[in-house]
């Protein structure tokens, strides 16, 4: 049988969730180890993440992580997803992505977003303003202009051994940010999956604007969000459980905390508002059984016409998440997975 997912690649992130009684170390090596089997189940991509001065999350330096995730795999494409542009000196970016395609040529990605510090604070620390995010085409065309040597800002100063160099750009973006994309003829990621309104009016806009470009002849898109897969239904959503909780306890504690064990949150007296962010938090993801899970993906493919899905799952048991992963592999038919169905296409 033909699985309708045929011909869409699929793809990791993850965001090195911490949980409880463990530290960032920890949280960073099981990235690394679950990049290494996503490799051997067949994913197309494996992305890491930018967050900063946020206890829950370890991943703060995507490109060293990057680094780290390519040394330990082979074949399968590293990248970020993404690097916050705005937060970045555009040189640099081109430097660092240089030297990881230097030493990993033909599969570094280079995702890039326009979202500044979460919080004042955070913004301060890195020496940004809120508003920085709106100069992020400006700093998209000067940080492709350092592969290409066609940056005007700096016309004496070359980014080695970036230039010359082509790592595939990818914009994280809705709204403003797609017509960005579109403006300047890259690949497009969109998320998240439960805002489907806005999801398929920003592929509208990018689709419709597009204008072909040296790094991309046509629209590229890449749909992304959360998914999970278990046996049944109910195990699927449990597995959705931490996560929600996390981004309850944030909108009315003023912080992102680890990952807790399902048991527990089932246990905690939430106030009414907690409950609600915790309600809200879990719908609308793509969960359930393989079949459930391959109906909903293959209606969002073809809603979008999205060429690739970048699947990105958190939940507190590692066990669990390497098996959704796994389970998800195999009702795409990944090569690599355990399967009776006929192999993912070859993809490069």
């Amino acid at each position: 049988m033909t699985s309708s997912l045929d011909g869409v690649r699929l793809s990791v992130l993850d965001r090195s969730r911490t949980r409880e009684g463990e530290d960032g170390a920890e949280a960073l090596r099981a990235t690394v180890r679950l990049a290494r089997e996503a490799e051997a189940l067949g994913y197309h991509r494996f992305w890491v993440s930018e967050h900063h001065g946020v206890p829950g999350v370890a991943g703060s330096a995507p490109t060293v992580l990057a680094a780290a995730v390519a040394g330990a795999t082979s074949r399968i494409r590293v990248g970020t997803g993404g690097v916050m542009l705005p937060n970045h000196r555009p040189m640099v970016v081109a430097e660092q992505f240089g030297v990881l395609e230097s030493l990993f040529p033909g599969r570094i990605d280079m995702g890039l977003g326009r979202s500044v510090g979460f919080t004042d604070g955070i913004r301060r620390a890195l020496g940004r303003q809120k508003d920085d995010a709106e100069r992020f085409a400006e700093q998209l065309d000067e940080l492709l202009g350092w592969f290409t040597g066609a940056q005007t800002s700096h016309p004496q100063v070359h980014a080695h051994p970036a230039e010359g160099l082509k790592v595939p750009p990818f914009v994280l973006a809705t709204g403003e940010g797609a017509s960005i994309a579109a403006e300047a003829g890259l690949p497009l990621v969109v998320g998240d999956l439960r805002g489907r309104e806005r999801l398929l009016a920003a592929v509208d806009t990018y689709r419709s604007a597009f204008r072909p470009s040296a790094w991309a002849e046509e629209p590229y898109v890449v749909v992304a969000g959360t998914v999970a897969v278990a046996a049944t239904e109910e195990e699927a959503r449990r597995l959705l459980v931490p996560e929600a909780w996390s981004v309850a306890y944030s909108r009315t504690r003023g912080v992102f905390p680890p990952l807790s064990p399902v048991e527990r949150i089932e246990e905690t007296a939430m106030t009414d508002r907690q409950r609600d962010f915790f309600e809200s938090g879990r719908r609308g993801h793509v969960h359930g059984t393989e079949e459930q899970v391959r109906e909903e993906l293959a209606r969002v493919v073809k809603e979008t016409g999205a060429r690739e899905v970048l699947v990105t799952t958190s939940t507190y048991d590692r066990g669990a998440l390497h098996d959704s992963y796994r389970r998800l592999a195999r009702l795409a038919g990944l090569t690599g997975a355990p399967q009776t169905r006929r192999d993912f296409p070859e993809t490069t």
